[in-house]
């Protein structure tokens, strides 16, 4: 009994120390890099504690996009290690009733945010475990009280930073919320009457390809209804009104189309997309990607 007692301490351990801090702090906002806001942030982490590790995710979210800093969260937050705190400021509510949040998924990662949707994809790929609004009593840069437009440095980055260095722990962070973010409304992958549904969640923007939420299962169910065809017929549609509509084969690799030519593909993340071959199908068919984008695809017989 004793040694079952040992070993399961022992596991216990193990898994608050997979989650426990590791001194990494991840920033993404929407400031860009043109001034000096994200190097204020950065100078707010490091006097909390110069042996912090400093990351970039991006800083060139679109303004207000708060649905892109979400799926630029959900694409990377799985990539780093569980302790590693995220600090996202997309924040055009800045100053406004919106709570001030640090969530900690069920993957053991951290995210300071406002909560105004930045949580919605990692509430339904992770999930979030729970959630602490921060107290600006106790969790605000000395001295910064009169400013209301620049939480990013004043609450954000100095919260994570405590966070992130174990000058807190997470309990400290402030009221513990339900753990129920935020959500945006957006069109989840389905498959139904052979009829294969998504979001154009963003754009490959290098490239103009179309990268959607339909993953590699739901496409493999959607293939095993083929009956051996290879060509789709793909719909996109802005606001429910139809913005595309043509028909294109399933390729592994761009180079099984001619240039110019469209076809379906799993992207990196092993994700339904589209694109033209050497051609930019966003720009060509004036494509957006967003809760409002939607995809619709059914098996055809014959290329346009």
């Amino acid at each position: 009994m004793k040694k079952i007692i040992t070993a399961l301490s022992f596991l216990v351990l193990m898994t608050l120390n997979a989650s426990a801090q590791n001194g990494i702090v991840v920033f993404q906002t929407d400031f860009g890099t043109k001034d000096g806001a994200v190097s204020a942030m950065k100078g707010v982490a490091s006097s909390v504690d110069a042996t912090l590790k400093l990351y970039d995710l991006t800083q060139e979210i679109p303004a207000y996009n708060i649905w892109e800093a979400a799926y630029r969260l959900d694409q990377t937050v799985p990539y780093w290690p569980a302790g590693t705190v995220f600090v996202s400021v997309v924040d055009p509510g800045v100053g406004t009733e919106r709570k001030s949040v640090v969530a900690k998924t069920k993957s053991g990662h951290y995210i300071v945010t406002p909560d105004n949707g930045t949580l919605t994809l990692l509430a339904a790929s992770i999930g979030i475990e729970s959630m602490r609004e921060i107290d600006e009593a106790v969790n605000r840069r000395k001295n910064s009280g009169a400013s209301y437009t620049f939480h990013g440095r004043d609450v954000y980055a100095y919260t994570a930073a405590r966070l992130a260095s174990k000058t807190i722990s997470f309990e400290s962070v402030g009221q513990l919320l339900a753990p129920t973010p935020v959500l945006l409304t957006y069109q989840k992958a389905s498959l139904n009457n052979n009829t294969l549904k998504g979001n154009i969640d963003i754009l490959d923007i290098q490239y103009g390809n179309l990268w959607t939420n339909i993953g590699q299962d739901l496409w493999k169910a959607f293939n095993a209804i083929s009956h051996d065809k290879n060509i789709i017929v793909v719909k996109v549609l802005h606001q429910q009104k139809l913005v595309y509509q043509g028909a294109m084969p399933f390729e592994n690799t761009f180079g099984g189309v001619a240039v110019g030519k469209p076809l379906a593909y799993l992207n990196s993340l092993m994700q339904l997309s589209f694109a033209l071959n050497q051609g930019s199908m966003a720009d060509k068919f004036n494509i957006g990607s967003g809760p409002d984008w939607t995809v619709e695809i059914t098996w055809g017989d014959y290329l346009n």
